[in-house]
């Protein structure tokens, strides 16, 4: 067995690969139960990641109102929520989720083993029209108490994994914390899955100075990301989206209104993602590109 020290950038795990395009063009038609048609008409989706800073703006005033309408600015059909609970004591959610609902019609994941909590360690996921198939809590390694939810979600267009996260503050945590989710990912196949990683990842460094470098190849780093933080002067990239297969992530951009800089620490940060390109192409297996 292979094994990898915390600081050495990890292979693509083979069980990340996607299949090619007949065998995941067919899986999305049985999910849709209807031709390829609807599938590019209803192919492309909006996700967000917003780290809600326990509701506390930048005003230092606890607001979850205000938060929830830039949820509502956000417009997006799959959010990753970091910090949604109370840190301590019974970790209660933070959010009105059923007035959250009518507004948006986002719908909560349920993440939360604490009866009244949003997430996991924090992390919580909505979306709309969507029903969770398969959901996975992660305790991610490190000094301070930090988790990962990993869910697969069926929506009309199919079926999505997405990988929610809030690593540590320290270097060193957050590379072993990498190397958890990934072998998580490993560990749960990819069964011709799209998959998603969204959330405060906590690093502002690039190339080989990252803690983030072990993603790659499995998640294409590519060029930095939009600044996120802090939100009033954004200046550094710890908010991420990250896709695989390459291309599933269309593009990225932090949602920058008067209201998202008041409202949290953290400006949030939008992809489009477009199923429907991706069920019409081969993409090239990770093995090639470790």
């Amino acid at each position: 067995m292979v094994t990898n020290s915390p600081d050495t950038p990890r292979r693509a795990p083979a069980l990340l690969r996607i299949p090619p395009a007949p065998r995941l063009l067919s899986a999305l038609r049985r999910r849709l139960g209807g031709p390829a048609g609807r599938l590019s008409a209803e192919g492309m989706l909006t996700v967000a990641s917003y780290n809600v800073h326990k509701c506390v703006g930048t005003d230092k005033h606890f607001d979850p109102d205000r938060v929830a309408r830039v949820i509502e600015e956000l417009d997006a059909d799959i959010l990753a929520l970091q910090e949604a609970d109370r840190r301590f004591g019974r970790r209660d959610g933070l959010l009105d989720l059923a007035a959250l609902e009518r507004r948006t019609g986002l719908s909560l994941v349920p993440l939360s083993v604490a009866p009244r909590g949003h997430g996991w360690h924090g992390n919580a996921l909505l979306a709309r029209g969507a029903r969770a198939i398969r959901i996975r809590r992660l305790v991610l390694p490190g000094g301070e108490p930090r988790g990962a939810a990993m869910v697969d979600l069926e929506l009309p267009v199919g079926v999505i994994r997405v990988v929610g996260a809030h690593l540590g503050l320290l270097r060193r945590h957050r590379v072993r914390q990498v190397a958890a989710i990934l072998d998580a990912v490993e560990e749960a196949g990819a069964d011709g899955i799209p998959t998603l990683l969204m959330g405060d990842l906590n690093e502002w460094r690039h190339g080989a100075n990252s803690s983030l470098r072990g993603l790659e190849p499995a998640f294409a780093l590519g060029r930095p990301g939009p600044a996120t933080f802090p939100s009033r002067l954004p200046l550094l990239t710890l908010d991420r989206i990250l896709g695989h297969p390459q291309g599933l992530v269309l593009g990225t951009a932090a949602h920058d209104t008067p209201l998202a800089r008041l409202a949290s620490d953290h400006l949030p940060l939008k992809a489009r993602l477009d199923l429907a390109a991706l069920a019409a192409t081969t993409p090239v297996p990770l093995a090639a590109t470790g």
